[in-house]
């Protein structure tokens, strides 16, 4: 079943006003900073309430923990990258135009939010189920996306879950050697060219030449 977002809720289930979200939301862009600086094990509620400009009880009204608000932030980082993703390339014509806008929007995420490699890599540790909702939620609609694409012949006819996790690796791959290992802000041209051929050829279209 392909995962939903839900609205954010106080630590007790009551709804947020407002303000309660925008605080909920400072506080959950404040623990992106910390535990992308000091990884999950060296971060402490303290330093998240610092950084957000909140007391420490305010911490307690919408998250039990420091492991509940780490696997938050990998949700968050989850919805905003694929939001990117999507917003890009619903301005593509043809398959491959989305494809290569979504990329490059990847890209530029990533250049912009560094923490999304390094977060989701302590996942795998921190919280091993949060890790597999961040692939399950970018590979299920990429999938569902790429077997319209086939059934209406833009792509060739395979698997589109196994293309949507072979594509997804390739694109976090290589946007960790050329952005987050350089500490580049925007993918070289020559590596996005190289790369839009491999897409295309991946993907089995046709209709333009990258």
């Amino acid at each position: 079943m392909k995962p939903v977002d839900v609205a954010p809720t106080a630590v007790d289930g009551r709804a947020l006003g407002q303000r309660g979200a925008l605080t909920r939301q400072r506080l959950i862009e404040a623990a992106e900073q910390v535990f992308a600086q000091l990884g999950y094990h060296d971060a402490s509620i303290v330093k998240i309430t610092e950084a957000a400009g909140v007391g420490q009880g305010t911490f307690y009204l919408y998250f039990s923990s420091k492991k509940q608000v780490f696997e938050e932030v990998v949700l968050d980082l989850n919805s905003r990258v694929r939001h990117a993703m999507t917003e890009a390339a619903e301005k593509g014509t043809t398959r491959s135009e989305r494809e290569l806008l979504g990329f490059g929007a990847f890209f530029r995420f990533t250049a912009d939010h560094p923490a999304l490699y390094r977060i989701i890599r302590q996942a795998e540790f921190v919280s091993p189920e949060t890790l597999v909702a961040h692939y399950e939620r970018l590979m299920r609609p990429y999938a569902a996306g790429l077997e319209q694409a086939m059934e209406a012949g833009e792509v060739a006819a395979g698997d589109p879950e196994v293309l949507a996790w072979s594509l997804m690796g390739i694109g976090e791959l290589v946007g960790m050697r050329w952005i987050l290992w350089n500490g580049d802000k925007e993918m070289p041209e020559a590596v996005f060219d190289e790369l839009a051929r491999i897409i295309v050829r991946a993907i089995g279209a046709k209709d333009i030449d990258p």
